[in-house]
């Protein structure tokens, strides 16, 4: 918790105002202090979201498009100061950005600093296939170390016992989905992506039991963050005609279910499924 609190009090530092006010605060930033608020958001899960580290997210999702000299200060600050592997690898997103759109602007930078910095090797192992030009990814293949980034990937990956998710009860998986969906990216393992292929074959071959799970979630948790990936998440994707008339059997049972069923986006559901969400909700409820 030390580390959310501390997160949020320096984040809001650049809170200013609206979403034009925060881009400048974190714009006029040195990277010296720019990299420190990086590494403070891929602390945050989704339980602990507050509107600066949101702001702040949309900053540094938004930087490697736009920012392409700046993004790539902030990976070489980044690698030079952190040592938290699980931290390290979040800049994979920035990276493989920066290769994607702005490959051929940064290549040579890229090439000569990559000579004698380790870690920007080891982060190229990752991020030098995102290119489409081929000449430009072989050129950024030659001074990568693959072979070091994919060990460490993997050993991220799997280093949490591994969950037998058909092995636990309905109280024991809801108690899993909110433990994985409130994980930092950074936490993100083996197990993380097990749940997410977990839910989907719910949803596909077991619509009930991915109801069953969204009711069971919903009678032990309350943030609101959570419920809106919930609703958004699993609720949102297993309403379909085999499970409409439990919807409407809950949604007329339960006011916190009704709640949270209007956090669905149901305009691209089959006709008779949005009519019968559209009773439920009241006429203009979808979205």
């Amino acid at each position: 918790m030390k580390v959310t609190d501390d997160t949020n009090a320096a984040l809001a530092m650049a809170d200013h105002g609206g979403p034009d006010e925060v881009r400048a605060a974190f714009a006029a930033m040195p990277i010296a202090e720019l990299a420190p608020r990086w590494r403070m958001t891929q602390f945050v899960g989704v339980r602990q979201q507050t509107e600066a580290t949101w702001a702040a997210a949309r900053y540094f999702d938004s930087l490697p498009h736009e920012m392409p000299e700046r993004a790539y200060a902030l990976v070489l600050a980044v690698l030079a100061a952190e040592t938290d592997l699980s931290v390290r690898l979040r800049l994979h997103d920035v990276f493989s950005t920066l290769i994607f759109a702005h490959g051929a602007l940064l290549a040579d930078r890229i090439v000569a600093d990559a000579a004698d910095n380790a870690g920007l090797r080891w982060l190229l192992g990752g991020g030098c296939w995102w290119t489409e030009d081929k000449a430009l990814e072989a050129r950024l293949e030659a001074v990568a170390d693959a072979e070091a980034f994919r060990a460490d990937l993997e050993a991220h990956k799997i280093r949490n016992p591994p969950i037998d998710f058909d092995a636990l009860s309905i109280d024991e998986l809801a108690r899993a989905w909110i433990e994985q969906t409130d994980k930092p990216f950074k936490d993100h393992d083996r197990n993380w992506q097990d749940f997410q292929d977990y839910q989907r074959e719910l949803i596909e071959y077991d619509p009930d039991s991915a109801l069953d799970l969204v009711i069971a979630v919903l009678k032990i948790e309350t943030n609101p963050f959570l419920l809106s990936v919930l609703a958004a998440g699993l609720l949102e994707d297993v309403i379909d005609m085999p499970v409409i008339d439990r919807v409407e059997r809950e949604a007329a049972a339960d006011p916190r279910f009704l709640a949270l069923l209007r956090g669905v986006w149901y305009s691209r559901k089959p006709d008779e499924v949005r009519a019968r969400l559209d009773a439920i909700l009241g006429p203009g409820q979808i979205i």
